[in-house]
C-alpha cells in the first residue's frame, strides 16, 4: 500500500508539473494581426505589408550586402531570448579550439529559474566545445552556454565582456548582453537590425554555417554521461515524413536559432539561401507558429526582389555585335558579327546580387559595370571562335573576373578588297627575297614614269634653247640725235 501511495504521488508531481509548464507556456500572449490588415496573398509575395506580420519587431536583410529589404519595428528594443546564442557561439568558434575539452562547474549549471532547457551537464563533466555548441544551437542548451563562456574567457562575466565588445565592433548601437544564453533580464537587450548585423556576420564564418545547418546532432559519451542524440526545433528545417506531416518545411531554410521566455515571446532568426541569394530574417515576439509563418512571408518576400546574376548573364542581356569591314558581298548579315562572352578561368567566378530593376539597369549600361576592350579590328576575314576582345568585371575587394569576347561566326573577305597594312607588313615579312621579282608590269611601272619625266624635261631644254637663239639673231637698234 505504501508502494502505490508513493506511485500515486509521483504521478501526482508529474501531473502538476505539466500543469506548471502549460500555463507557464500560455503566460506568453499570442500576437494577432491588426484588424485591418489586408489578407496576405501567397501567391503575390511582393506584396507583403507589415500589418501581415504577427511579429511586434522585425527585419530582412539581403546577406552579402547587409541590404535591408523590408522591416517591422526594426529598432524597438526588444529581448532577444536564446537567439542570444549565436553570438555565443560564433565568439567560441573565433576565441577557442573545437577540439578543446570544456570543464563544468557547479555555478555553470545552477540556474534559479524555472523550465530551463539544458543537456544537464554535471559538475566535472568534461565535453569537447564542438559538442558544446552543437548543444546551444540544436537543443538550445542554457548550461552549455555557460560553460563555454567561462572555459573561453575564465567567467561567465568575463564572457559577456568580450560579447558586448564584439556587438559594438559590429556595429550594433542598441544591444546589451547581460548573459550568454538569453534567459531574461532586464538590461539584456537588442533590436532586431542589430540581431541581424550579428547574424550576417556569424553567417561569415563556415563552421558556424555548418553548425546550424544540421538537424540531429550526437554528441559522444563524456567521463560521466553516455552519449547524447538533440534534434533542432527548427522547423523549417524538418521535411515531411510519411509519420509527421509539416507545413511549415521551407527548402531553401539553412539555419539559424528559434527563442523563447515568457518576456521575449517567440523568436526566431533565420536564413534562407535560392539561386544564389542569401537572406537573414529577424523575428522578436511572435507566436509559436506565427515564427515559421512570418518567415516564410519575409523569406519569399525577399527572394521576389532579388535576384543572383553573372557578368556573363548581364552580358547576355544586352550581347555586343560589331559591324565588320571589307566583308564579302555574299554575307547575308551584312557583316554584323554577335560576340560570344566565356570565361577566361572558369574556377575564377564572380556573381552580382541585386533587385530585378537594378539588373536591368546594369544590364543595359553594360559598359558601365564592365570593362571592354578590343584586341583587333573589325576587318574580314574573321574566324569562328578568334578572340576579338575582352570583359573584365571588378568585384568589391576581390581579383578582377575576365572574359573573353569570342566571334560567333566566320565572316569571309570581300575578294576585292585592298589589303590593309597589316596585311601588306606580314606579305614583306614573310617573303624571303628582301627586293621584289622583276617583271614586265614592274618595268612598266618604273619606265613609264621615268621616260615621261625625261620626255618632258627635253621638251623644256629645247624650247629654252630656242628662246636664246632667238634673242640672239635680233639686230640691236642704235640711238640717234636730232640736231
Amino acid at each position: 500500500m505504501t508502494m502505490l501511495r508513493r506511485v500515486l504521488c509521483i504521478v501526482s508531481a508529474l501531473l502538476i508539473l505539466c500543469s506548471a509548464f502549460t500555463a507557464s507556456a500560455l503566460e506568453i500572449p499570442e500576437p494577432t494581426l491588426s484588424p485591418d490588415a489586408a489578407p496576405y496573398d501567397a501567391e503575390k509575395p511582393e506584396e507583403l505589408e507589415e500589418d501581415q506580420l504577427y511579429a511586434v519587431s522585425a527585419i530582412l536583410i539581403e546577406a552579402e550586402t547587409g541590404t535591408v529589404i523590408f522591416e517591422k519595428n526594426a529598432d524597438r528594443i526588444m529581448y532577444p531570448a536564446s537567439t542570444t546564442k549565436i553570438l555565443t557561439a560564433l565568439l567560441a568558434i573565433i576565441s577557442g579550439d573545437l577540439d578543446q575539452t570544456c570543464v563544468t562547474s557547479l555555478n555553470a549549471i545552477t540556474f534559479y529559474e524555472d523550465d530551463v532547457t539544458t543537456i544537464d551537464l554535471r559538475e566535472g563533466e568534461k565535453m569537447p566545445l564542438r559538442d558544446l555548441l552543437y548543444a546551444i544551437m540544436v537543443k538550445s542548451a542554457n548550461d552549455a552556454a555557460n560553460v563555454i563562456a567561462e572555459n573561453i574567457s575564465g567567467s561567465v562575466s568575463g564572457f559577456v565582456d568580450l560579447m558586448n565588445q564584439a556587438a559594438a565592433l559590429y556595429g550594433c548601437t542598441n544591444t546589451h548582453f547581460t548573459n550568454p544564453h538569453g534567459l531574461h533580464d532586464d538590461n539584456h537587450y537588442t533590436t532586431a537590425r542589430d540581431m541581424a548585423i550579428i547574424t550576417r556576420e556569424a553567417m561569415k564564418n563556415e563552421t558556424f554555417r555548418k553548425l546550424v545547418s544540421v538537424n540531429t546532432y550526437t554528441a559522444a559519451r563524456t567521463n560521466l554521461v553516455r552519449a547524447r542524440t538533440w534534434t533542432t526545433s527548427n522547423r523549417l528545417m524538418i521535411p515531411s515524413t510519411s509519420e509527421s506531416t509539416n507545413k511549415y518545411y521551407y527548402p531553401d531554410a539553412i539555419g539559424v536559432k528559434t527563442g523563447t521566455t515568457s518576456k521575449a515571446g517567440y523568436c526566431f532568426v533565420g536564413a534562407a539561401e535560392r539561386d544564389g541569394v542569401e537572406l537573414i530574417s529577424v523575428l522578436f515576439y511572435t507566436g509559436e507558429n506565427a515564427r515559421w509563418a512570418d518567415t516564410i512571408k519575409l523569406m519569399n518576400y525577399g527572394f521576389s526582389q532579388y535576384v543572383s546574376v553573372t557578368p556573363i548573364d548581364l552580358y547576355n542581356m544586352n550581347p555586343i555585335s560589331i559591324e565588320t569591314t571589307g566583308f564579302s558581298l555574299e554575307d547575308a548579315n551584312m557583316g554584323t558579327l554577335p560576340l560570344t562572352c566565356v570565361p577566361v578561368d572558369s574556377s575564377n567566378t564572380a556573381t552580382i546580387i541585386a533587385t530585378r530593376d537594378e539588373v536591368e539597369l546594369m544590364a543595359s549600361n553594360l559598359r558601365d559595370t564592365v570593362l571592354i576592350e578590343y584586341e583587333r579590328d573589325f576587318t574580314a576575314p574573321i574566324q569562328a571562335g578568334e578572340i576579338m576582345g575582352t570583359m573584365t568585371y571588378f568585384p568589391e575587394g576581390r581579383e578582377p573576373v575576365e572574359y573573353n569576347l569570342i566571334a560567333s561566326r566566320s565572316i569571309d573577305k570581300r575578294e576585292n578588297a585592298p589589303l590593309t597594312l597589316e596585311e601588306i607588313v606580314a606579305m614583306t615579312m614573310a617573303d624571303p627575297n628582301p627586293f621584289p621579282p622583276f617583271t614586265l608590269e614592274m618595268a612598266l611601272y618604273i619606265v613609264v614614269p621615268v621616260g615621261g619625266l625625261w620626255l618632258l624635261v627635253s621638251i623644256l631644254r629645247r624650247f629654252i634653247r630656242r628662246r636664246r637663239v632667238h634673242n640672239a639673231r635680233m639686230p640691236k637698234i642704235k640711238n640717234r640725235y636730232v640736231k
